[in-house]
């Protein structure tokens, strides 16, 4: 493998460089959503790794996440310096691997099946190392945290899917004719801002400090899940949960701490509802939850299963353990109310009972609706 400097060489790294600069330049003025975010440079890298040396694989991130810095948003350094050592030794893996099989890389561009074969080899490959890299990394900065959380689920796959085929198609279309980026650049800054887009308005309905529903986005959902639950007759259960003497922790410890004991809670929920289950943060250490098709029997069964768990949830700070409690009130759908103003209503004032009695309890309404009275003709017979 030659790692010479030739001007063709050079010409085709600044010319990918300028595509991902292009990219950001035409996405800068819809930002960029706070943690970890997807993006589509790799569309631009991966034909780096495939057509230059191996050397310039590690280089081509560190000019583009320069150029996020300061032109997009700007973070912790730290980050920066992460994501760009993470994709340059994936990168430069990917191309080692790819040119160890394919002693000339032009011959990608020729459309014969063993280069095809082994670029697919070398993109999965960088995929991979990269995926995992940033992986250990968000799991040493949350060890409580799921490995399936940080790993793949079906959409960042199919992500991961979309830019494979973009960086091979580049690649291709690069050793055919370097001109031919001028065609690949605006389907992928395309791509891009619809990408980024849809990422930000999912950072729009989410708390940005538990990952869970916002208020207004968790008010949505469970207006839309009330008119459903109207509808097609189905029960449906409402809880409102605190955290108690949540105050007593951040005068004691920080609100730094309190924010990990909110990031805690919400995880331990998270980890205990279903999927179509509507858990959101209501603000403060409040929280809420909406349980389509739940009776009350079975929100009870839910309520005192996160009470639980959450009382076993230890959060370690410096040489101590940080414990803390639950109280939650539940509202059934057609006993407590018909509307989710009238649920929330009702379960806090089941809420407000479990404090009053005590706390790390789950209450119901103290008022219950009577019984109905049953007819004469039932009576009589």
């Amino acid at each position: 493998m030659n790692t010479a400097f030739r001007w063709h060489e050079l010409a085709m790294f600044g010319a990918l460089m300028a595509c991902g600069a292009v990219c950001i330049e035409a996405t800068r003025r819809l930002g960029m959503p706070a943690g970890v975010s997807r993006d589509l440079l790799s569309a631009w890298w991966l034909p780096v790794a495939l057509l230059l040396p191996p050397l310039y694989a590690l280089f081509a991130p560190i000019v583009l996440q320069v150029l996020l810095q300061v032109r997009v948003r700007a973070t912790v350094l730290y980050r920066r310096v992460f994501s760009s050592a993470a994709i340059g030794l994936a990168g430069c893996t990917a191309s080692v691997t790819f040119h160890w099989f394919v002693e000339d890389p032009w011959a990608l561009s020729r459309g014969s099946g063993p280069p095809i074969f082994y670029a697919v080899v070398a993109a999965v490959l960088f995929t991979l190392l990269n995926t995992a890299l940033i992986a250990i990394a968000a799991h040493m900065a949350d060890p409580d945290g799921a490995w399936r959380e940080v790993l793949w689920d079906r959409e960042s796959l199919l992500l991961d899917i979309v830019e494979l085929c973009l960086g091979i198609t580049v690649s291709i279309g690069c050793g055919l004719n370097l001109a031919l980026l001028i065609l690949a650049l605006p389907p992928v800054v395309l791509l891009q801002r619809s990408l980024l887009h849809a990422q930000l308005q999912a950072a729009a309905r989410t708390d940005a400090k538990t990952g869970l529903l916002n208020a207004a986005a968790w008010q949505r959902e469970a207006d839309t899940e009330i008119v459903r639950a109207r509808r097609t007759g189905d029960t449906l259960a409402l809880l409102i949960i605190d955290i108690d003497h949540f105050k007593r922790v951040n005068d004691a410890y920080g609100h730094l701490v309190g924010d990990q004991v909110l990031v805690g809670v919400a995880s331990t929920m998270r980890g205990q509802l279903r999927d179509y289950d509507v858990l959101g943060r209501f603000g403060g250490e409040e929280f809420v939850v909406l349980l389509p098709g739940a009776d009350m029997r079975e929100a009870r069964q839910v309520a005192e299963r996160l009470r639980i768990r959450i009382s076993h949830m230890a959060i370690p700070v410096d040489d101590t353990l940080i414990r803390v409690t639950i109280s939650a009130g539940v509202a059934l759908m057609s006993v407590h109310g018909d509307d989710l103003i009238d649920l929330l209503a009702a379960a806090d004032l089941a809420l407000y009972r479990a404090k009053e009695l005590g706390r790390d309890r789950v209450c119901l309404p103290a008022v219950q609706p009577p019984p109905q009275r049953p007819l004469a003709s039932d009576a009589d017979s």
